[in-house]
This record gives C-alpha cells, sequence and structure tokens, in this order.
C-alpha cells in the first residue's frame, strides 16, 4: 500500500539497498583464523604433522622401500641418540664406561680390536643383554629399520641395558673400529658404511 502510495518512497529504499548490498561485496570478508591444534608434547605435535602430512607422501612414493622404512611412533618416543664413532683402541667404549661411571654388559676393552658389534647402551632396571634380532622387530624401539641389513648385521648388533641416571635420558651406541685390521674387514657380513649411515642419520651428536 505505501508503495502504490508513495512510489518514490519504494524506489529510495530498494536503491539504498542495492547500495548497501554493493559495499558489503565490496569489502572483503574476514579470513577465519586457523585453530591451533594442542598437543601434550611436542613429540605428539611432531607424530601428529608426520602422519597427516608426510606419511602419504612417503607411501605415494615407496620411500620405504627405496631408501628408508617409515618412521614409527617409537622413533619419535626415542631418547637422544649419541653414536660414537673412531679407529679401534681410541677410546670408544672407555669414554662410555666413564661416562656411566660403571662397565656396561657387553663391554670389552683391550689394546686390539675389541668391541666387534654395534651396542646400543639403553637404561634398564637390571643389567642384560638383548640380540639385535629381538630390538629390530621390537615395536618400542627405534630400530626397527635395522632389519634391511639382514641377519649378517643383526648378529653383530645388540642392546646393552643397565640402570644408570645418564641413561634416563639419552641412548649411546658403541662401534667397532673404523679402518679396524684386516682380521675385522674381513669378518664383516654387512655394510659398516651403511649401517654407520643408517645410525648418523638418526643420531642428535656423533662424536
Amino acid at each position: 500500500l505505501r508503495s502504490a502510495l508513495c512510489p518514490g518512497l519504494a524506489d529510495g529504499a530498494q536503491e539504498r539497498e542495492r547500495e548497501r548490498a554493493r559495499r558489503e561485496g565490496a569489502m572483503p570478508r574476514a579470513k577465519k583464523e586457523p585453530v591451533a591444534e594442542m598437543f601434550e608434547s611436542v613429540s605428539d605435535g611432531l607424530k601428529q604433522l608426520y602422519r597427516s602430512k608426510i606419511r602419504p607422501v612417503e607411501e605415494n612414493y615407496r620411500f620405504g622401500e627405496f631408501y628408508s622404512p617409515l618412521l614409527t611412533d617409537s622413533d619419535f618416543d626415542a631418547k637422544p641418540m649419541v653414536l660414537l664413532l673412531g679407529q679401534y683402541s681410541v677410546g670408544k667404549t672407555s669414554f662410555i664406561k666413564y661416562l656411566l661411571g660403571r662397565d656396561f654388559p657387553g663391554a670389552h676393552i683391550g689394546p686390539e680390536p675389541t668391541t666387534d658389534r654395534f651396542i646400543a647402551v639403553m637404561h634398564g632396571n637390571e643389567d642384560k643383554t638383548t640380540p639385535g634380532n629381538a630390538l629390530a622387530v621390537s615395536a618400542n624401539m627405534p630400530f626397527r629399520g635395522l632389519e634391511m641389513f639382514g641377519n649378517g648385521f643383526l648378529n653383530k648388533f645388540q642392546g646393552a641395558q643397565l640402570d644408570s641416571p645418564l641413561l634416563h635420558h639419552v641412548t649411546l651406541i658403541d662401534t667397532p673400529g673404523v679402518l679396524s685390521g684386516e682380521k675385522q674387514r674381513i669378518g664383516r657380513s654387512y655394510s659398516f658404511t651403511d649401517v654407520c649411515g643408517w645410525f648418523a642419520s638418526r643420531a642428535d651428536v656423533i662424536l
């Protein structure tokens, strides 16, 4: 009725409505801020990021078949790793013994090449050694990728567990001597260089 009686009033209202619509269309809408995810620890955040963003790409390109097995939760939850490398009889095992303040299971010290295997020195409530085959298939250990080096290496790999305050915070990796004598080189049924490369790529510190 008002439109019929006052057509100018209706035209003005429609024009104002069109102008308001043009202004709103021209003004950029405020973007929604991304909501930050909350995690209990940095490790949990990294695991989620890897599972949602990185692992799908690795699976698509079969990264695990050509370079290194895909990461598991145990790789993120593992303690920092310290890798000791050097020629034989330069004191790698003695240095670990000094840090721990005691001997560790499987340690051998002498003037000739004595450490003929890789030893992961870890925390445990009691002294014991664990064969490399068992470590490589353990879901809560960060050594599953070592399976690709075969039994020739796993037979020369073991874990040494003992109760030491230092091992609450780090895992120490003792290694055979680099450029060892002829006997040690001939007796190795695995690629020493490739195994060292695997540990080095995961170690937080190399000494």
